[in-house]
């Protein structure tokens, strides 16, 4: 079973879809690999190899775009296929440092000087 991209980003009630995500290769997360068997060893291998391994202390998180969710079903033997698109997002700041820090600029022209916007 799969869905076509125009189906999933019709759904969307805001749809992210820029060049930018496809820059750099998605964050990959294995679920439910750790079997013994050799034919799910081997499936793990290969999808490590399909994407570059990351470096846990030298990536830069801002580079990270997209995150790829595998996870195979022992009862079924299935694989289930997440893509996602993740987005950095400041937390615990007001709305207006909020806007700022996203490079999005808020109407101020009912404001006295900056302070009242943070």
């Amino acid at each position: 079973q799969y869905s076509l991209i125009k189906d999933v980003v019709s759904s969307l009630k805001r749809h992210r879809m820029h060049e930018q995500q496809f820059t750099h290769h998605p964050l990959l997360v294995l679920s439910n690999f750790g079997l013994q068997q050799i034919q799910v060893k081997l499936m793990a291998s290969m999808f490590q190899n399909m994407f570059p391994s990351i470096n846990v202390h030298r990536v830069n998180l801002n580079s990270i775009k997209r995150c790829l969710l595998i996870s195979y079903n022992t009862e079924t033997q299935l694989l289930d296929l997440r893509h996602y698109s993740v987005k950095v997002v400041p937390v615990g700041v007001s709305k207006g440092l909020k806007k700022l820090l996203q490079e999005k600029f808020p109407n101020m022209s009912r404001l006295e000087d900056i302070s009242e916007l943070l």
